[in-house]
């Protein structure tokens, strides 16, 4: 569990005004001191990420968030930082302290109600001073998860600990303890499954990239068998079967020639796809896809990467996917990039956003990307459905998934 992505573990955000010892707080959960405490209002600047286990809740990374009552020189931007952690949150930690209730924390409770957060309410300094009873009765209206603690007394760790477990195993989503499967819910035991993954510049040296490792891993938990070949190998080993694979997968890159490359009644797709299904919301992204037959000269298109990587020359979201819709489409059309966390406010200028798989991020902040998307009203797709559609191959890919299927039918006729 030490090795576990962040984007697999449970996010739990703290938030608070200043000095009200967020940061002690996650020392104190911790166990250690990972975090830089100070009387000094402001102590800590931007957000700190905290990995560990979190026994029995298990893997979870902890964001340590600036005041929100920051009143610094650069306190628009540290907030604003602070609030996108909102979009990423699992549960949220609003710690204050006794008998000290503002709007600001007001405005925490807004966010998290909006978003459908659970939300553990710490009051903290209490050796300071103890919080009274119709404070205690106010706070239990808003919450029925209230701890009181000293973050600096050590010997009360143990007690606090294993409350705040308890509510966190209570609070959090039950996605979170029981998945979604990424490809277990498309095979059975004993299926056997072809994954073509090229083997390109971007590659990790000596590694695959995380999608693949997953879909790896999944396939061996539900009992499959996953058979690994590069796109140039992929015939060769179809021939060597005796039986036809239950489902084949493949990076989007090599989409077309895999599809011109197994037999029809063999079920496709690629891991791009896949992670829309688990990531995100893969019906939404496939209604996402009307949108690129209407693209025209000058329209914008956001190609929206959850990580940040060092392009090369022939990178997909920067070089290849722009070439292919340009093509599908013969417009003039207009690319710009966002990568890692940088997804922008205002999305309304964009006639199209084109969106990784989000391997990378939780699916809270991939939902969430999703939703700002709607509610601005710009269609949302992701890499794999684009390129499927770009290079004609889109129903073939989507064969995995029946009731997708029939709903991409309508939309395209």
């Amino acid at each position: 569990m030490i090795r576990t992505p962040k984007s697999l573990r449970i996010q739990i955000g703290l938030f608070g005004r200043t000095n009200v010892g967020k940061s002690s707080f996650l020392n104190f959960v911790a166990g250690q001191d990972v975090a830089i405490t100070s009387p000094i209002a402001g102590t800590t600047t931007d957000v700190v990420e905290k990995c560990m286990e979190l026994l029995p809740v298990g893997p979870v990374v902890f964001l340590d968030t600036a005041g929100l009552d920051d009143v610094s020189d650069l306190a628009a931007l540290r907030i604003k930082k602070t609030k996108k952690i909102f979009d990423r949150s699992d549960v949220i930690v609003l710690i204050t302290e006794a008998d000290a209730w503002t709007g600001f924390e007001e405005e925490v409770l807004f966010e998290a109600k909006k978003r459908e957060i659970p939300v553990i309410i710490v009051i903290n300094k209490i050796d300071l001073k103890k919080p009274s009873s119709g404070f205690l009765e106010k706070l239990n209206k808003l919450s029925n998860y209230v701890i009181q603690c000293n973050s600096l007394k050590a010997s009360e760790r143990d007690e606090v600990v294993v409350v705040f477990k308890k509510y966190l195993l209570t609070t959090c989503p039950d996605g979170l303890h029981n998945p979604s499967k990424l490809i277990g819910d498309l095979v059975c035991s004993g299926s056997i499954v072809i994954l073509i993954v090229p083997i390109d510049l971007e590659a990790p040296k000596g590694r695959i990239i995380l999608p693949q490792v997953q879909v790896i891993r999944d396939l061996l938990d539900h009992r499959a068998c996953a058979l690994v070949v590069k796109e140039s190998e992929y015939l060769d080993i179809l021939s060597k079967l005796k039986d036809l694979p239950d489902l084949v997968v493949c990076d989007s890159q090599v989409v077309h020639k895999m599809v011109k490359e197994t037999p029809v009644k063999v079920k496709c797709t690629t891991f791009s796809i896949l992670f829309s299904k688990y990531r995100g919301d893969l019906l939404e992204t496939v209604k996402g896809l009307s949108a690129i037959g209407s693209l025209k000269d000058g329209d914008k298109v956001l190609i929206a990467e959850a990580c940040s990587h060092h392009a090369i020359e022939d990178d997909i979201g920067r070089v290849k996917i722009p070439k292919w819709l340009k093509n599908f489409t013969g417009a003039n059309l207009i690319f710009e990039v966002c990568s890692g966390r940088d997804y922008p406010e205002d999305l309304r200028k964009y006639a199209l956003i084109v969106h990784c798989g989000g391997c990378m991020i939780n699916r809270r902040e991939m939902l969430s990307r999703i939703q700002r998307a709607k509610e601005q009203k710009v269609p949302i797709t992701n890499y794999g459905l684009a390129i499927a559609k770009a290079n004609g191959v889109l129903e073939r890919v989507l064969s995995p998934f029946p009731e997708v299927l029939k709903f991409a039918a309508k939309a395209n006729k």
